[in-house]
């Protein structure tokens, strides 16, 4: 009895690490800490709404799992082929894909209508479209060539506005500065993943570097210009609210710091070049939007 309690133990626990993984639930802690700066700009702090929260997260958190898991489900074939990515449930074989669209559209629909009716309609809109844009547009394009970055980009800026827009209820400039901060920083972000990556990428026949020669000293310098150019970006949330010149420079001088390594990638071009400069965007982006709410 206790041989088989035990391994009824076992079975649960993989098969939670198995939804893990397909829902990239790591992944989907970085959406929503975004989500959670987009909120607390918006609001005092005294003011914020536990129960918004609780939606914000828990629906943000579930929308973002459906993103990944449909992912995996349109990729499971071209996953196998990539050793980063084939001990994932479905092309390892511990969970059919039937199962992975049941789960992916029970916590999508759930997510949607929890922002939907726990916030507001124009959350519920902001969550649809984030996954509309990530499956449908963004997975697809993946093997048609650096168009995919540019695609998947506008569903991975969405966080931050959605949450402006779950305390406010309403858009505007502050949200789309919001927005416009973390669609650049994609794009290094990125392209850093994908030249690591590139071997592995190429196997399944995504074509994702920024230019047609891969990893080349073309696609290092337009690496190195999106991280410049993310650099005046990143201070328009603060011109257009407090205009504090110190936060400014502290946010400038973050950026800088991020650019260095976009400077090593570009003067080195090689694998751990690139490496460095995925840790500093992942250090990056959270400094930022931290200082944000300063």
């Amino acid at each position: 009895m206790k041989v088989r309690t035990a391994s009824i133990a076992v079975s649960f626990k993989s098969k939670i690490t198995d939804y893990a993984q397909l829902t990239k639930m790591r992944l989907a802690s970085l959406v929503v800490f975004s989500a959670l700066t987009g909120y607390f700009f918006a609001i005092d702090f005294s003011s914020a709404s536990l129960l918004h929260l609780f939606y914000l997260v828990v629906g943000g958190f579930l929308v973002t799992g459906s993103s990944n898991a449909f992912n995996q489900i349109i990729e499971r074939d071209l996953d196998k082929m990539m050793k980063r990515t084939q001990d994932r449930p479905i092309p390892d074989g511990r969970m059919e894909a039937a199962e992975a669209f049941f789960v992916a559209s029970i916590i999508g629909i759930a997510g949607i209508l929890i922002l939907w009716f726990g916030l507001n309609p124009l959350s519920g809109l902001l969550g649809t479209l984030a996954l509309f844009l990530y499956v449908a547009v963004y997975t697809p394009l993946k093997r048609v060539g650096p168009i995919a970055v540019f695609a998947g980009a506008f569903p991975g800026a969405i966080p931050p506005m959605l949450g402006y827009v779950a305390a406010t209820n309403d858009f505007g400039l502050i949200p789309g500065v919001l927005f416009a901060t973390q669609f650049i920083w994609q794009f290094p972000h990125f392209w850093a993943i994908a030249w690591k990556a590139d071997a592995d990428y190429t196997k399944a026949g995504f074509r994702l570097m920024p230019t047609a020669s891969g990893k080349s000293q073309a696609s290092a310098l337009i690496i190195l210009v999106y991280t410049i150019f993310l650099i005046p970006i990143s201070l328009f949330p603060i011109i257009f609210t407090s205009g504090n010149i110190t936060l400014m420079a502290v946010v400038a001088a973050v950026g800088l710091g991020f650019t260095w390594y976009a400077i090593q990638l570009y003067s080195q071009r090689n694998d751990q070049a690139a490496l460095k400069l995925m840790f500093a965007s992942f250090v990056y982006l959270p400094i930022i939007q931290l200082l944000y709410l300063i």
